[in-house]
């Protein structure tokens, strides 16, 4: 006897078993993922190293091309590329589909450490980063102020809009672009200096004396516990312009009478332009698994609480 015929004899049998292949069907539908683009893990590793005051050349030849050499052998790589800009040296390493990012970051890391000795003694380390699924940003959110500067809307983006991009199920990394840090800038004017005799080197080991930060330490008591606070770091422009930089007896030699200080960028090597306004950009990157469809769908729905 056919298969088929025991759904003949039991009309309701073949009803309900109708039924639930399209409740299951309807079920698999919901659940279902809609992409750009299929599941693949494509993951890029790269490696930032600063040099204040290095030229281009300097970077290229003294800070990118050892590290490019070192980390070139690690396996998983599929080709590399880099950029020496004056200050800055960045090398990318771009994997091999599907190729395991874990263990070619644990490789490069420890290449890295092999070659360390032969960068420069005043580079800052390398900062290795890795970003998993497209190195393509799927989004940029920008930000513009009539009222602040740029360094001021850094400063608020990377404090208060990044972290809720950066929280967003989907992303793995929300990176700023175009920003620039806040930082007191301290402009020596040669011909000031050399007139009470003084070098570049001296101002900055006052600086270094003045301003660092401490940890006294603890008083405790039978029921209460007490932090010690040391005002070891200059926190305004005015503490600046009044650090000592030499004393000669009475004569005092202060950070204003050789230098113009001010509160501004760390950097201006880089701006962006929203509508021909300096603006700052959040670039956002998926993971593997997250879907940039939904990602942008939510990254939307936040934007009325970003703009509050």
């Amino acid at each position: 006897m056919p298969f088929t015929d025991l759904f003949i004899r039991r009309p309701i049998l073949s009803l309900v078993v109708n039924m639930l292949i399209l409740l299951l069907g309807i079920a698999a539908l919901r659940g279902l993922p809609i992409r750009e683009f299929p599941l693949m893990e494509n993951a890029t590793i790269t490696v930032t190293t600063n040099y204040p005051g290095g030229t281009a050349e300097t970077m290229q030849g003294f800070v990118t091309t050892p590290i490019a050499q070192a980390i070139s052998t690690a396996a998983g790589i599929e080709y590399l590329s880099s950029t020496s800009t004056p200050g800055i040296s960045v090398v990318t390493a771009r994997l091999k589909l599907n190729a395991d990012s874990n263990q070619a970051m644990t490789e490069i890391m420890a290449k890295l450490n092999e070659v360390k000795y032969k960068l420069p003694r005043e580079a800052n380390d390398p900062v290795i980063e890795k970003t998993s699924g497209d190195p393509t940003a799927i989004t940029y959110i920008g930000f513009s102020s009539e009222q602040l500067s740029l360094a001021q809307v850094t400063d608020y983006v990377a404090r208060t809009v990044q972290p809720i991009i950066s929280a967003i199920p989907g992303v793995s990394q929300a990176q700023l672009a175009g920003g620039q840090t806040l930082a007191m800038r301290i402009w020596i004017d040669p011909q000031r200096m050399a007139a009470r005799g003084l070098s570049a080197d001296q101002v900055a080991e006052a600086i270094r004396r003045n301003n660092f930060q401490a940890a006294p330490g603890l008083v405790k008591g039978s029921f209460v516990i007490s932090n010690i606070r040391a005002e070891t770091d200059l926190i305004s422009v005015d503490d600046f312009k009044n650090m000592v930089v030499r004393a000669d007896g009475d004569a005092l030699v202060k950070l204003q009478d050789i230098a113009t200080v001010e509160l501004g960028a760390q950097s201006y090597d880089q701006t962006g332009l929203m509508d021909n306004k300096r603006a700052l950009y959040i670039a956002v990157y998926a993971t593997p698994t997250g879907n940039p469809l939904d990602i942008v769908h939510t990254i939307r729905a936040k934007l009325p609480e970003i703009a509050r």
